[in-house]
């Protein structure tokens, strides 16, 4: 047991001994008390509750995402592009964000669906990378030799590839091939897109994994493990595993929002989801209206914005929590 599961919070000191507490709850403690770390948790739980109910959300408001009728609902301004919302008009209660430019579309609606692409894009890429990189990690560390060399050669390979390059090359390969397929079309948006971002996200968990099971593989209780003939699965899903838990959390806590900027950075580039609604989408389509109509780019920018540093922040907290020493 590590020196940090017994320790006694100040509040407990001169109250006689307390229980003995794991490493991970002690870093739960000191991170609930954190009020930078709780204030960002709830502003990325209000994103996810958004992500989760953003069709109940926007039918209780009274939005929805589709095209709307410009020719009998909007102003034209700037030779027929159709926009309302402040600042050049004003408050309009049955469209609280405005709509866009030619579309009459609804800004909120399509920010609320927006914040659900976002997310659930990032999330899975995320868990994937995750996997792959902790599986890879586990095997390099461990097994050693050849198969290290081979996939510590993988990790080297991946990192000099540069990811935005790649999504722009699969996207024109999916508009050749599978734009005829609107039934498909999307799915194979997102599969190629959380195929990019976590084909070039694991090697950063995969390295860290690794230099992890280094220096537990030469512990007492994993040299035990192999005397008495445990197989080699066990042992790295059962005993290496669960004492890696912390430093994969702080992994993951940073990686998510590094997703998040990505998507939205394909997405404006043109590499991402075009069927369907995103962030990244409105940016690049609200960047050419920015001097007549900025509402239609800040808000979009507004919500990728807060929920990275959020994530930022908290991953940050996280990591100060299960390891004291990294706080200056």
């Amino acid at each position: 047991m590590s020196d940090e599961a017994t320790e006694v919070p100040e509040e407990n000191q001169g109250r006689g001994p307390v229980k003995s507490q794991s490493p991970l709850r002690i870093a739960a403690n000191r991170l609930r008390h954190d009020k930078v770390a709780m204030f960002c948790l709830a502003i990325v739980f209000v994103y996810v509750l958004i992500a989760i109910f953003a069709g109940v959300i926007a039918k209780a408001i009274g939005v929805d995402t589709g095209p709307g009728n410009p020719a009998q609902q909007l102003n034209y301004l700037a030779g027929g592009m159709p926009f309302e919302g402040p600042p050049n008009g004003g408050f309009d209660p049955d469209h609280p964000f405005g709509v866009a430019p030619k579309t009459a579309e609804d800004n909120l609606a399509v920010w609320l669906y927006g914040c659900r692409t976002s997310l659930m894009i990032a999330t899975i890429s995320t868990v994937v990378a995750a996997v792959l990189g902790i599986v890879l990690g586990l095997l390099a560390g461990f097994v050693g030799g050849i198969v290290d060399k081979v996939i510590s050669f993988l990790i080297d390979v991946f990192l000099t590839l540069p990811y935005v390059l790649i999504g722009l090359i699969v996207a024109p390969i999916l508009n050749e091939r599978f734009a005829l397929r609107p039934d498909i079309y999307g799915d194979m948006q997102i599969l190629s897109l959380v195929i990019v971002l976590a084909g070039f996200g694991w090697m950063s968990m995969a390295r860290l994994v690794r230099g992890e099971v280094l220096s537990l593989r030469e512990r007492e209780f994993i040299q035990s493990a192999q005397v008495i003939g445990m197989p080699v699965g066990r042992i790295m899903f059962k005993e290496l595993l669960p004492n890696l838990v912390a430093p994969i959390v702080v992994a993951i806590s940073l990686m998510l929002p590094a997703f998040i900027a990505a998507e939205a950075a394909l997405a404006f580039l043109g590499v991402g989801i075009t069927q369907g609604e995103s962030w990244g989408q409105t940016i690049n389509l609200a960047v050419q209206y920015f001097e007549l109509y900025p509402l239609y780019l800040w808000q979009p920018l507004l919500g990728i914005v807060v929920l990275v540093v959020a994530l930022n922040l908290l991953g940050d907290a996280i990591r100060d929590a299960v390891d004291p020493k990294t706080r200056r």
